[in-house]
């Protein structure tokens, strides 16, 4: 009998094995900061979780703070770009008939994807965006980076929807959206326990349902009453 030949598996190259790492690092602090945040966790925690000594990090980021920009930064990128695509598409789509809910469903729904279907990773990226966005010192000047463009777009689109709304209700409306939106992804449980059991805070599905509709409605209610 002739023997089945061996297939000898490939050794990751250093390049592979670099990437590898770094994801693990990446996906360990990014757990540690949506819970603890920027000052309540070290580099010795994360490389605590990943089972490295703290030393090997150093390798990889120049110190805390960059490791926490690298975090934000690569679900950031992602969150951005769909959400810049699916306003496009929708306006292409849309045409002259752009609404302020379509807007909205286009900039909201696609972000909420992410967290319904990316799983805990994406979970975890959400609470740490709330974060950001509430910490003026410099979470600030991280969301004006990341995120500047696409809400501006979709500022365009409401003005598009509502050509008679100023332009001071309309960045109003926003920051209650977002205002809204950070909340919802903090996950604080709050809801929960108000609602006594009816509403779950990580029930980011029922958020789809409702949050669109339920902002369209403060726009064209401010912009109505106001003009």
């Amino acid at each position: 009998m002739s023997e089945t030949p061996k297939t000898t598996r490939r050794k990751p190259t250093k390049a592979e094995q670099r990437a590898e790492m770094t994801e693990q690092i990446l996906d360990a602090a990014e757990e540690l900061f949506s819970r603890h945040g920027l000052y309540g966790v070290t580099l010795k925690d994360v490389a605590n979780k990943v089972g490295v000594h703290h030393t090997l990090l150093n390798y990889y980021f120049d110190d805390k703070k960059h490791l926490f920009d690298q975090v934000f930064a690569r679900r950031a990128a992602v969150t951005s770009e769909r959400r810049m695509t699916a306003l496009n598409a929708y306006e292409s789509e849309a045409g002259d008939n752009v609404t302020v809910e379509g807007a909205l469903r286009a900039f909201l729904d696609t972000d909420l994807d992410l967290y319904i279907e990316g799983g805990e990773g994406w979970r975890n990226y959400a609470a740490l965006s709330a974060q950001v966005a509430n910490t003026p010192e410099w979470g600030a000047s991280m969301m004006d980076q990341h995120f500047d463009p696409v809400v501006l777009r979709l500022i365009g689109l409401l003005q598009k929807a509502l050509p008679d709304c100023s332009e001071e209700d309309l960045f109003w409306g926003y920051h209650f959206v977002t205002g809204g939106l950070m909340l919802t992804l903090a996950r604080t449980g709050r809801i929960d326990k108000l609602s006594g059991g009816k509403c779950r805070s990580d029930d980011f599905v029922a958020v789809k349902e409702r949050m669109a509709s339920f902002m369209a409605a403060g726009f064209e209610n401010i912009c109505r009453k106001r003009s």
